[in-house]
């Protein structure tokens, strides 16, 4: 189905065939404590009645970059969760993790929550905040692979960046906690701000390599970065806050020796959007261990 790129703003277990036409969609906004900030994700707690087209439909209705979908719940926590971009199904997406783990809790009261999602078992821990519902996600166990000489050309040139523009402390890798993300590091504050690319060539590239988003990053701080992520494989432009492509980073940090776990950083994400959202990553010791991935959500009237 086609979409015109907007900016936000394989099937996974057998579908259904008892249709439910109208769910109740449920709207978050994650990573952030005002409803206008943050990333916006749909929400349906109870989509054991819908079909994967009638899934994507929701998704494309709903225009978000992701929809949660709770296709199975048995009331004590686990749950299986299938995520929708307007575009495709993905196998795993943070912020919604985080919009469903909240919305879940504040209405069966579980604070521990098991999800079954296409890349695996993800745990999620919600609490009360000072400022309201903060979720912890444990991702699945991160890798990072090489990217190809030629692949990476073919990145820069979409973004219309070059070789120059990279820091080369951090190494360009692709990066798995859940979904592929390809992990570029700005050398400066303004390239990372100058985001002009070309969406249909980005594209073609990242669905020949199934990378999930671009994970462009600038280290403002030791222990913080700036974060934007192109997503067109969901035809969406740029993805406000992206906490997939967090759990990959701080894998991808862990792996290349760039941090000395257990660490903590915080990625600032979306203000260029005007939605800014904060991400906590916690990264422990042990490559083989899941990284944690902390933020608040709060529902959208």
């Amino acid at each position: 189905m086609g979409m015109t790129p907007s900016t936000i703003g394989s099937s996974f277990g057998p579908a259904a065939d008892n249709v439910s036409s109208v769910p109740e969609v449920l709207r978050y906004a994650a990573f952030s404590e005002d409803p206008a900030a943050g990333n916006p994700a749909g929400v349906v707690l109870d989509a054991s009645g819908l079909r994967a087209a009638e899934m994507l439909a929701t998704a494309a209705e709903v225009g978000y970059s992701e929809t949660a979908f709770v296709t199975a719940d048995d009331g004590d926590g686990s749950l299986v969760v299938r995520y929708f971009s307007p575009e495709d199904e993905v196998a795993f997406c943070g912020h919604a993790t985080i919009a469903a783990a909240v919305a879940h809790a504040q209405r069966h009261g579980l604070e521990h929550l098991r999800l079954t999602t296409a890349a695996g078992l993800v745990e999620v821990e919600v609490r009360d905040g000072e400022s309201g519902a903060v979720a912890t996600l444990t991702s699945v166990a991160p890798y990072t692979s090489a990217v190809g000489e030629d692949d990476l050309a073919e990145a820069l040139a979409a973004l219309r960046w070059s070789s120059a523009d990279l820091d080369p402390v951090f190494p360009s890798r692709v990066a798995y906690a859940g979904a592929r993300h390809l992990v570029l590091a700005a050398a400066t504050p303004q390239r990372l701000a100058n985001l002009d690319y070309d969406f249909d060539r980005l594209l073609a590239l990242m669905t020949r390599r199934d990378w999930t988003t671009l994970q462009l990053v600038y280290r403002a701080e030791p222990a913080v970065f700036r974060a934007r992520n192109p997503f067109p494989p969901g035809g969406i432009v740029e993805d406000p806050a992206t906490g997939a492509a967090a759990a990959a980073l701080g894998g991808y940090l862990r792996e290349l020796g760039l941090v000395e776990p257990p660490a903590q950083i915080t990625i600032h994400q979306g203000a260029e959007l005007g939605r800014p959202g904060v991400l906590v990553v916690d990264i422990p010791a042990g490559l083989n261990t899941g990284i944690r991935v902390s933020g608040t959500a709060v529902a959208i009237p």
